[in-house]
């Protein structure tokens, strides 16, 4: 997935400055920087959430809009209306909307790709709640289950681990391992660069502007962390 002089602005605030980088498939990648440094803007402009000053995306030569169908972006939790009147089965059945014809609706085949979603990320018990009921690791399990639902290639996760108990992170970390070994590329943007050794295979560093990106063990040293966070660091664990 090829992302190519990326620039966004704010009025007069330039919030991404060119960004050009590679993110590999099959991989598990983390957006890291501090705050303010265009993490969530870099994924909502991929998307095309946001509009582009300049800049494409590519995946194998096709622009992204093109097989936007394969690809799932999972929101920060502070996006998502919790007063909606929708269950959690109804939530992850919208995942199988994509590759529905227009005005079709859901049939057998969708509704048990649903449960099997649900079923994957431990949470087909829930299939009645309102999503307002869940806590935030529940919802960002939910969210993982509408993108499995979709049969999405690509998934996109803006800060899945923020306000959520440890224990849910680590059953979300695991099973965003688990599609990564099952060949789909997971991005995320995160925001403790103490877990990012532990958590990612590749890392694409930001601070408005691309401070390094590429394997972890090469890119996120010392040098490249002041560089992005520009006070004096030491990383711990």
């Amino acid at each position: 997935m090829d992302i190519t002089n990326i620039t966004v602005r704010y009025e007069d605030k330039v919030v991404l400055d060119d960004i050009s980088v590679a993110i590999k498939l099959g991989k598990l990648t983390g957006i890291i920087g501090p705050n303010g440094a265009g993490k969530s803007t870099l994924l909502k402009a991929m998307m095309g959430l946001v509009k582009r000053e300049a800049g494409e995306v590519m995946i194998s030569d096709v622009a992204l809009i093109k097989v936007k169908q394969k690809i799932a972006y999972v929101p920060q939790r502070s996006e998502i209306d919790l007063t909606f009147p929708i269950t959690v089965q109804e939530t992850v059945l919208l995942g199988t909307y994509p590759s529905l014809r227009l005005m079709q609706k859901p049939g057998k085949k969708e509704k048990e790709r649903a449960h099997q979603a649900l079923k994957q990320v431990g949470m087909e018990s829930y299939a009645k709640k309102q999503i307002g009921q869940l806590s935030g690791g529940q919802l960002q399990r939910i969210f993982i289950a509408r993108a499995l639902a979709q049969n999405a290639e690509i998934f996109l996760l803006d800060e899945p681990f923020a306000g959520i108990d440890a224990t849910s992170e680590r059953f979300i970390m695991g099973l965003l391992k688990k599609l990564r070994d099952s060949g789909k590329t997971i991005v995320v943007v995160h925001h403790d660069f103490h877990k990012v050794a532990e958590y990612f295979d590749e890392i694409i560093l930001l601070n408005k502007k691309l401070i390094t990106a590429g394997p972890v063990e090469a890119h996120f040293t010392d040098e490249m962390i002041k560089r992005a966070y520009e006070v004096q660091m030491v990383r711990g664990g």
